[in-house]
Formats: structure tokens, C-alpha cells, sequence
């Protein structure tokens, strides 16, 4: 049983994040990959992406087994729905959090030995870390990208969901509908969970992040020190992983092209560097720059100096022009 205990400060300090992490979603995919539940919602899914993903796949999967604990530093607080925010985090790791999450991964799984890598992790060696980093890219670009619009569509109906029923019944509501087994006790939020695991708030509040991939009961931090944080599951509809490529999709490409419309998805998907966005799109870089610019003149998507490097955001324009909608998709709506 988790169970969050709560102060009059806390339920002040509850904050609904309006769209998927892109780091939680990478975690608990490999989870739906690996048990076969959930066939119905994810059957397709696996089956479409299961062959695409070998090299980075075994990677997450030595810091995350099948069941038990996974190593905190995979989900980075305060990464937001940025995918290029996360990575960075994630590179940025303490050393002293990357040895003691490992030191927990083997202390509770004793008879599953961690990989000889992980040696040059624990002592944050940065090759190590840019391993695991450009794992997690590399999965997320072969696994989530291409459903990615249908994901945040999920649950950005989920958080319109529970902010009306947030203005009609207040905090008490939405708390006890996050999962089936949720009850409501002032001051504390009890929540089915593999293990008796106890958090308390004590004034910092409490992120509520609607998840695609989480099935069953709802996850947390192992280590409560971290800001708090409820990973929930959403309701999902059962076409969601219909194909990727839909009308408007095909009818944004033929209006821009095949390159500048995956260019356009991919900044719209996550900010990125012009290498980023390079790999992301699998072009080179010098088109990957020439196509940005052009977008940049069409007033699709935005791009900033930051350093040596260039960043680029998509417009609420780019993102009308590709979703359908007015205004900024969810992941600009902080």
C-alpha cells in the first residue's frame, strides 16, 4: 500500500501536469513491452515497435527489471514534457545519485548481477552516462515518437477530465478517481502499490503526472527526498496506436514535403538542437538546418541561441498546422 500523507499546505500545492513526461512514458513502455497485460490497449503497439528497439531496449532493461525497483535517475524531476529538457537532466545526474540508486537496484535484486557498464555509471564516468542518455533517445525515437500525438491526446483528455471534476467536487474528487483502489482519509491518500511504501509531503506538495504507459497501480519514488511526484494511469481508448501516419499527417506532407513535415514533428514533438534534430529526423545535418530555417521564415517553428547551440521550439501556428488546433499544443501550456 502507498500511502501519501498530506498537510493543509500540501492540498494548496497540488499541481496537474497537462501533459505526458516523456521519461516516465519511456520507463513504463518497457514495462508494457516485456508483460504481456494490457493486450488489448498495447497488442498492436508491441507488435509494431518490438523489433525496432534490441540495442536500447537491453540497456533500460538492466536499470529497470521486469518487476521491483527501477533506478530513480531515469525520470528526472522538474524535466517537465520537454524530451531534450529530460536528456539533459539525466546527463546531469549527480554521482553520488547514480551510485546510490545502483547500489539500491542490487541490493534488491541479489541474484539479478548488474552489468559490467554499470561500474563506470555508479562512478558517473561521463561515456557511461551518455550510454544510457542516448539509450533512451534512441528508444524513445523508435517506440513513442511515431505514436507520440496520439499519446498526448490521451491524456490531455484526461486532465480536462479531472480538471472539471476538480471545479465540481474539489481535491477530494479528483484524489479518490486517480485509480480504483484510492481512498481518501484526511490527511492521507492511501493507493494500492507492490509494497508498504509511506510519503510525506510535509509543505512541497504533490505532481500529479498522467501516464499512457502505466498500468495497474499507480508509481512513485523509491527515495522520498525527491520532489514528490503520483505517476497515474489515464483512461485509454482503444485506437490510439491506430496508424501513425493519419490524414492529416499525409495532407501536412503534401503540403510541405515528406522531409519538412517530419522536420515540423519532430520540433514539434520535443525542443531540440539542430543535431538533435538531425538524428531525430534521420537527415543530415546541413538539411536538417536548411529545413528549419525555412520552417523558422514560415513562422512554424521558433529557434533561440543558447550557448553554442541553437534551440528549436515549435509555434502555436506549427502546432495548429499539424494537430488541428488552436493554440499551442499541451506541452507549451505551462
Amino acid at each position: 500500500m502507498l500511502r501519501i500523507h498530506f498537510t493543509s499546505d500540501d492540498l494548496a500545492r497540488i499541481r496537474m501536469v497537462p501533459a505526458p513526461d516523456p521519461l516516465w512514458e519511456v520507463l513504463l513502455s518497457s514495462y508494457r513491452l516485456r508483460h504481456r497485460n494490457g493486450a488489448l490497449y498495447f497488442g498492436d503497439w508491441r507488435r509494431t515497435v518490438a523489433t525496432r528497439l534490441a540495442p536500447s531496449a537491453h540497456l533500460l532493461a538492466a536499470l529497470a527489471p521486469p518487476t521491483g525497483y527501477a533506478v530513480d535517475f531515469l525520470t528526472p524531476t522538474g524535466a517537465g514534457p520537454s524530451l531534450a529538457v529530460g536528456m539533459e537532466a539525466l546527463r546531469r545526474t549527480p554521482r553520488t545519485r547514480l551510485r546510490n540508486d545502483l547500489e539500491e537496484l542490487h541490493d534488491r535484486h541479489p541474484g539479478r548481477p548488474l552489468p559490467a557498464w554499470t561500474r563506470g555509471l555508479a562512478e558517473g564516468d561521463p561515456g557511461a552516462v551518455s550510454a544510457v542518455s542516448d539509450a533512451v533517445t534512441a528508444y524513445f525515437a523508435a517506440a513513442l515518437e511515431p505514436f507520440w500525438p496520439q499519446v498526448r491526446r490521451q491524456v490531455e483528455r484526461d486532465r480536462q477530465w479531472r480538471t472539471r471534476a476538480l471545479d465540481a467536487t474539489g481535491w477530494e474528487g479528483v484524489l479518490t478517481t486517480l485509480h480504483p483502489s484510492a481512498t481518501w482519509h484526511y490527511p492521507v491518500l492511501e493507493l494500492a502499490f507492490p509494497a508498504d511504501h509511506d510519503v510525506h509531503l510535509e509543505g512541497r506538495g504533490l505532481t500529479l503526472q498522467p501516464s499512457f504507459f502505466c498500468w495497474g497501480a499507480p508509481t512513485t519514488f523509491l527515495d522520498t527526498d525527491l520532489p514528490p511526484v503520483l505517476v497515474y494511469p489515464v483512461e485509454r481508448s482503444l485506437d490510439w496506436s491506430a496508424s501513425p501516419h493519419t490524414p492529416r499527417q499525409q495532407a501536412v506532407a503534401a503540403l510541405l514535403g515528406k522531409t519538412r513535415a517530419r522536420v515540423l514533428e519532430v520540433v514539434a514533438t520535443a525542443a531540440c538542437t539542430t543535431t538533435q534534430l538531425s538524428e531525430r529526423a534521420r537527415v543530415p545535418i546541413q538539411t536538417a538546418s536548411h529545413q528549419a530555417a525555412v520552417l523558422r521564415e514560415a513562422n512554424l517553428i521558433h529557434s533561440r541561441r543558447h550557448r553554442n547551440t541553437v534551440i528549436h521550439t515549435v509555434t502555436a501556428l506549427g502546432a495548429a498546422l499539424l494537430h488541428g488546433e488552436c493554440g499551442p499544443p499541451p506541452f507549451l501550456m505551462q
